[in-house]
C-alpha cells in the first residue's frame, strides 16, 4: 500500500503515513476509538467511510502525547484475535 504497517499473525492493527507523512492509523474497536475521540480531539479522528464508523482511527502524530499513542497501539494489538480464538473461528 505504500506505507509501513504492523501486523500479528498477518492482521494489521497500525499503519505509518497514512493518510500521509504525517498521520498514522490503528483498529480500534467503535468503544475505544471514541474514548480517544474523547481525551484528545485534535490528535485521533475517525478514518472516513465505514472504515471509520467500525473503529479504524487516525492519528495526527504532531498533536498526539506519545502516551496516547502508546495507548492506541497496545488496544489495536490486543483486538486482534490470539492464535488459539482465531483456530477455533475455522
Amino acid at each position: 500500500m505504500g506505507h509501513p504497517d504492523f501486523r500479528i499473525r498477518g492482521k494489521i492493527f497500525a499503519t505509518l503515513g497514512y493518510p500521509d507523512r504525517s498521520w498514522a492509523m490503528v483498529k480500534l474497536t467503535p468503544e475505544q476509538q471514541r474514548g480517544f475521540l474523547q481525551s484528545e480531539p485534535d490528535a485521533f479522528v475517525p478514518v472516513k467511510g465505514a472504515w471509520g464508523v467500525k473503529g479504524a482511527t487516525n492519528v495526527r502524530l504532531s498533536r498526539a502525547r506519545e502516551e496516547s499513542v502508546h495507548e492506541a497501539l497496545t488496544a489495536a494489538c490486543g483486538n486482534i484475535p490470539s492464535a488459539k480464538k482465531a483456530k477455533r473461528k475455522s
